[in-house]
């Protein structure tokens, strides 16, 4: 059990977003309509991956286990924002907290995996054809999809445990609108040094192993494509590692950022705003920037939407 030293009741304070916003009201509005758009985005995306048996590919295996981590991300954070806003509170409990923080390390972590593996897909489909039913069959999918679970989890489970026993006497007030490990450890009053070298050494294992798949897929993709005669086959083919290499910029420089960059580059604004920006807007432009732009995908939801209307 975490030691309850924060508070009388046990609980942290977050200071949040709409602390520091000219309009709270206006914000809160902004981001429970951003939320309603990536619940209904991934929602849709993931029945129509379902429904559809023309999705029922190894690419869209991946791109639904990346809708399932952000359908769970946003609905982790989000909820409890909003509701802290509207009844006018700003506590999170010891056991909130842990949660947030477990299922945050958690989702990362395996959304890191599964950017590689659903690199290592384009590669196989690009450069070896032929091969990628075998490949990349269905028992092959769902062990990369679990691995991807599987590291994600034991992120989670190693360094929420290890955080949340720290002693907190600084203060009860998190400079931020949820538990991300670095805002909670600045609460800390023991000296966190060797615990923060451990988080960079893991995060630098967690980025390299990923970032090398990446890298090596893409770069025989390249040649690949090089080798391409036809412009349109090279058009093609670019256009279905575009979307995928959009994704890894926006996650994996976020993360960069807030794991990798020493603290002189760190303020509590800017932190939020980073976090903001792959916690909540990631989510949203997961579905579009994948899927809702793919021929396949809007030709699902026109039949979906036609055996609506048939059915009245």
């Amino acid at each position: 059990m975490w030691p309850a030293n924060q508070t009388g009741d046990g609980s942290f304070f977050l200071l949040g977003l709409f602390s520091k916003s000219a309009h709270p009201s206006l914000l809160c509005f902004l981001i429970f309509s951003i939320f309603l758009i990536a619940l209904s985005g991934n929602i849709i995306l993931i029945l129509l991956i379902h429904t559809d048996s023309c999705l029922h590919t190894p690419m869209y295996f991946f791109i639904n286990q990346l809708s399932l981590m952000d359908l769970i991300y946003i609905s982790v954070i989000v909820p409890k924002m909003l509701t802290n806003q509207l009844a006018g509170v700003r506590t999170i409990s010891l056991l909130g907290c842990g949660t947030q923080m477990f299922f945050y390390l958690l989702l990362g972590g395996s959304e890191y995996c599964l950017l590689a593996a659903m690199a290592y897909d384009r590669y196989v489909a690009i450069c070896h054809p032929l091969r990628y039913p075998v490949l990349m069959n269905r028992r092959v999918c769902l062990l990369l999809a679990s691995s991807c679970w599987f590291v994600g989890s034991m992120d989670g489970f190693v360094l929420t445990p290890i955080t949340m026993t720290f002693p907190f006497c600084r203060s009860w007030d998190i400079h931020h609108f949820f538990c991300e490990v670095p805002a909670v450890l600045k609460l800390s009053c023991m000296d966190t040094y060797l615990y923060e070298i451990f988080m960079y050494l893991c995060c630098i294992i967690m980025l390299f192993i990923p970032v090398s798949v990446i890298s090596g897929s893409y770069y025989f993709i390249i040649l690949t494509i090089h080798r391409i005669n036809s412009a349109e086959g090279r058009r093609k083919a670019f256009a279905t590692c575009f979307s995928h290499i959009t994704v890894v910029t926006l996650f994996y420089g976020a993360a960069v950022y807030t794991y990798m960059l020493p603290n002189s580059y760190h303020t509590p604004e800017k932190d939020m705003v980073m976090s903001l920006f792959y916690t909540i807007l990631t989510p949203v432009l997961n579905p579009v920037i994948y899927s809702f732009r793919n021929k396949d995908v809007t030709g699902a939801l026109k039949k979906l939407l036609r055996a609506g209307k048939d059915s009245y």
